[in-house]
């Protein structure tokens, strides 16, 4: 059955027992978590997390990670390392994944193509660490200049990776000229954002579903009943996390993310 959940991200700097009291209240079935959400990684500090959500029948879905895996080598081991003890948390507090990205490649790099051999590597290094401790590794696409921001570079990072403990988490809203870029709409005309969605959906074990503006309840930059033919299509069953980036001044993030769970609600 399809999960409809919220990312921690969707509501900035609150604190972790708020958020998983409000995705309570907004009788949300999933949750996902970041690594910096955490004050401290302290056994009882960590127990305190999942026995909440456990009693508010609250399963987290994804513990996040916000890694590079382009730069020096110096550089890489710490990103390894970052990837490594965000795999002790989630196994600790029982997620069953953690999210990685591939890397912000710097607009002065013009030749992309000797960044894809370390970037696999720490990839296979991380999948393999986290296949010991049972938790499963995942790809997140993203654009802002991302090695990770187009179909094509997704699927051969998951093809030169080759390792059963890699996958993919799909983010509908983060691919290079994305609609609703910076929650402005701004997009380029000649990418097919529904395209790069298609081919990489049957390696996806979970989608985000990024929402910039639904003040009339249903979201303005992305067509999400296209989206979920295209779901449907590949028998996709797993979650729909919303990540709520909507910017304007004053708005109300709980409410944005109640209209953007009864739109995808709506579509199931």
């Amino acid at each position: 059955m399809i999960k409809v959940g919220c990312n921690y991200l969707s509501f900035r700097d609150m604190d972790v027992a708020s958020f998983v009291r409000t995705a309570y209240d907004l009788r949300l079935d999933v949750i996902d978590l970041h690594r910096r959400a955490f004050t401290s990684t302290e056994p009882e500090y960590l127990l305190g997390i999942k026995m909440m959500c456990l009693r508010l029948g609250l399963p987290i879905g994804y513990l996040g990670v916000s890694n590079t895996f382009v730069g020096t080598e110096p550089e890489l081991r710490e990103n390894v390392e970052m990837c490594k003890e965000a795999i002790d948390v989630a196994a600790f507090i029982g997620s069953p994944l953690i999210r990685v990205f591939g890397g912000h490649v710097s607009p002065e790099i013009k030749d992309r193509e000797p960044l894809f051999e370390p970037l696999t590597r720490c990839n296979r290094e991380v999948a393999t660490y986290g296949a010991e401790k049972g938790v499963i590794v995942a790809l997140q696409n993203h654009d802002n200049g991302n090695i990770a921001a187009t179909a094509k570079d997704v699927l051969r990072i998951l093809e030169e990776t080759d390792h059963p403990n890699f996958s993919l988490i799909l983010d509908t809203g983060q691919w290079q000229g994305s609609p609703g870029a910076g929650a402005r709409g701004e997009s380029d005309p000649d990418v097919d954002i529904y395209s790069y969605i298609e081919q990489t959906a049957p390696h996806a074990v979970y989608v985000r579903t990024k929402f910039y503006r639904n003040d009339s309840g249903k979201e303005k930059w992305l067509d999400y009943e296209k989206i979920m033919t295209i779901l449907k299509g590949v028998d996709y069953n797993g979650s729909l996390s919303i990540v709520y980036e909507g910017e304007a001044e004053g708005d109300d993030r709980v409410e944005a993310v109640r209209k953007a769970a009864a739109e995808m609600r709506g579509l199931l």
